[in-house]
């Protein structure tokens, strides 16, 4: 009769488990914690930035069309940017849709109202209010084209239908609802 000995190996039967240095493990806590801190630096600033743009409008062959620009994020919006100093906010919107799309005739009508929003731009915190006005597009109206420089990626009418499902923001889509009942209201 023989005796087994207990050599400290798990019985053949039993899946072996893969080992683990406990420096690997502090390592890659290390690595994570770096990488960590790295995304959430420090605000070590805060900025505030006054814009204005507007809902573009215009009737098309199958009624009211609304403008909107691709922003560098591949989201659909309306043209809008800052306000230069001792500009006035509604000649802000509109020189603000002309360099952005090009058109020309546009005629600046309602105030629509404003959207404060907030976000993080490297080690800043950047606090906006956005000024939006309803402008009406004549005449050039198709004679349009993005502002490559600035990053606008492309420029397109839309039926209001499909503008209303593209709008991406949804403090703006608010206020492009509005612009869309007073261009009702007032028969455009």
């Amino acid at each position: 009769m023989s005796k087994s000995k207990h050599n400290g190996n798990k019985p053949q039967n039993q899946k072996k488990q893969p080992k683990t240095d406990s420096r690997q493990k502090s390592g890659n806590a290390e690595n994570i914690g770096r990488k960590f801190k790295n995304i959430r630096r420090r605000i070590r600033r805060a900025v505030s930035e006054e814009t204005a743009g507007g809902v573009v409008f215009r009737r098309g062959e199958d009624g009211i069309e609304i403008l909107m620009i691709q922003d560098p994020k591949d989201r659909w919006s309306v043209p809008k940017g800052k306000i230069e100093k001792g500009e006035k906010i509604p000649d802000a919107a509109r020189r603000e849709v002309t360099e952005e799309t090009g058109l020309k005739h546009l005629k600046v009508l309602d105030y629509l109202g404003k959207v404060n929003f907030r976000f993080r731009s490297q080690d800043m915190l950047v606090s906006k209010t956005l000024h939006l006005y309803m402008i009406h597009a004549h005449k050039d109206s198709d004679s349009y084209q993005p502002e490559k420089h600035e990053g606008i990626k492309d420029v397109a009418w839309f039926s209001v239908n499909d503008a209303l499902d593209s709008i991406e923001y949804d403090d703006i889509g608010k206020l492009f609802l509005l612009a869309l009942k007073n261009i009702r209201h007032a028969g455009y």
